[in-house]
């Protein structure tokens, strides 16, 4: 029986590379958001911290430096938080390229397999073609032997 082979396995292959390395982008773009996502979480809940202790500095006897102190610690979160959230943003930006660039990766893949699959099916047609062509030969040679005997 022939083997089958595919002559743009290598595409193939190469598509395939091209899509587990879009995996691996995907992957660590989506960790990076991730970690700016914790970031800004944590300073979130810093500042939140400072917000409670400006509400117990303002319960407690009237320190003014404190207050200051405690409200420009405020002011510098809001402010670190803003810029962090710039960066959660650019982030998910990046994400979503790279998500495209696997769904890509994807799709030429499965192209690639389905030309290969196409091609395999008609490997396997030729294939039955010729084995059918085979039979009717041997069926032709068998019949005029038979007849050749009968004279």
């Amino acid at each position: 029986m022939a083997k089958f082979i595919y002559r743009m396995q290598n595409i193939l292959n190469l598509d395939e590379k091209l899509e587990e390395q879009a995996k691996m982008e995907y992957a660590a773009q989506q960790l990076a958001l991730n970690e700016a996502e914790e970031q800004e979480d944590a300073l979130k809940r810093r500042r939140a911290s400072y917000e409670e202790e400006a509400r117990r500095l303002r319960g407690d006897s009237l320190n003014v430096r404190d207050m200051i102190a405690n409200a420009q610690a405020i002011d510098i979160m809001g402010d670190l938080i803003v810029e962090q959230h710039k960066v959660v943003q650019q982030e998910e930006t990046k994400l979503e390229v790279k998500r495209s660039a696997l769904e890509e990766a994807m799709k030429d893949r499965k192209t690639q397999e389905k030309l290969k699959e196409k091609a395999f099916d008609d490997f396997k047609a030729e294939l039955a073609m010729e084995e059918s062509k085979q039979i009717d030969q041997l069926t032709s040679y068998t019949f005029g032997i038979k007849r050749q005997k009968q004279n």
